[in-house]
């Protein structure tokens, strides 16, 4: 076996795992909201996102193609599979530090941010595709504002169609109601986190000439797909109680004003092919319906240390994946 195959081979496992990883990581982000307010029960909930990450991840490969080249020309990097497996090695260390510590990072940052370090490490800063990735990281930075402003805004219209409503009431009616916006949540993040793994295993695959379109092949989204809906059944516990509880106290019509709004948002990103990272959307989508409801009841806090994780998240991935391309290029 010749070792152009066994890298290729390790990229695929290492993608899916980081696609396994991300399912109990980022997808805990999509059921916080339902969990906290007891719309559902926490292994109910977990199955419902599971099957809806797997059925969103199938839909879709626009973003993926947007992976594939938009960071970097796979065609145009010195050691190619060497920079792929770093950075997935390095994104998926990152994502592990921050899920033992219950923070609320994104793996989108993470594996951007390995790609691009990995890629500079072996070739230079002028392997970056600048055009791609100065318009991905604009996606990345720009969208939890626009969440933030939308859910401020989403919650603001609830507040003056039900205020007149029994407070009682209408939370049991949001309730029932939140099933179908966590449903839906979990199924916009499948339709976008998912294809991050599938870019990059079509990555690897163009750059050692084993396909010659950039377009994904129907096992690598099955097989994306599956790892996402099997890493969501594992759950995120620590990430849900930072989401569902630590940033706001919520109640069943911030979580649907909440979970609309994210996956409008997160939505919208995939039918552009954009990649955003649904952590930041959902968690920044809260803060707005919280600073909306009761500006003092938002635990500033916890959303500042949220805030200092995603900065460093793209530096200090970029600045692993380096390390890591170092480590292997010794030995490979």
């Amino acid at each position: 076996m010749n070792t152009l195959l066994i890298l290729t081979i390790l990229i695929v496992v290492f993608a899916l795992a980081f696609d396994f990883i991300n399912g109990f990581h980022d997808t805990a982000n999509s059921i916080a909201t339902a969990v906290s307010t007891k719309a559902l029960k926490p292994k109910h909930a977990i199955i419902l996102a599971a099957c809806m990450n797997f059925v969103g991840a199938m839909t879709f490969t626009g973003v993926a193609k947007t992976i594939t080249k938009g960071i970097v020309n796979p065609f145009e990097l010195t050691n190619g599979s060497l920079v792929i497996l770093a950075a997935l090695i390095a994104a998926i260390i990152w994502n592990l530090v921050t899920w033992y510590y219950g923070i609320p990072s994104s793996s989108s940052h993470a594996i951007i941010g390995a790609i691009a370090g990995a890629a500079i490490a072996s070739s230079g800063f002028t392997s970056l595709n600048y055009t791609g990735f100065i318009k991905i990281i604009e996606a990345l930075l720009l969208s939890p504002i626009i969440a933030f402003v939308v859910g401020y805004i989403v919650y603001t219209l609830f507040k003056l169609f039900f205020k007149d409503l029994n407070l009682t009431k209408t939370n049991r009616r949001f309730r029932y109601f939140q099933i179908f916006t966590a449903a839906l949540q979990s199924y916009t993040h499948g339709t976008n986190d998912a294809q991050k793994a599938m870019g990059i295993i079509t990555m690897a695959l163009l750059a050692n000439g084993y396909v010659t379109s950039e377009d994904v092949p129907f096992w690598v989204q099955f097989a994306c797909a599956l790892a996402m809906g099997l890493g969501t059944s594992v759950g995120g516990w620590k990430i849900i109680k930072t989401v569902g509880g630590n940033i706001m106290k919520i109640r069943p019509v911030n979580g649907v004003a909440a979970d609309i709004t994210g996956a409008a948002i997160i939505f919208g990103s995939t039918l552009i092919h954009l990649p955003v990272s649904t952590t930041h959307v959902i968690s920044s989508s809260i803060l707005g319906v919280g600073a909306s409801h009761r500006l003092k009841g938002v635990k500033w806090g916890t959303a500042q240390r949220m805030l200092i994780t995603w900065v460093i998240t793209l530096p200090i991935s970029a600045s692993i994946a380096a390390i890591c391309y170092f480590i292997l290029n010794m030995f490979l």
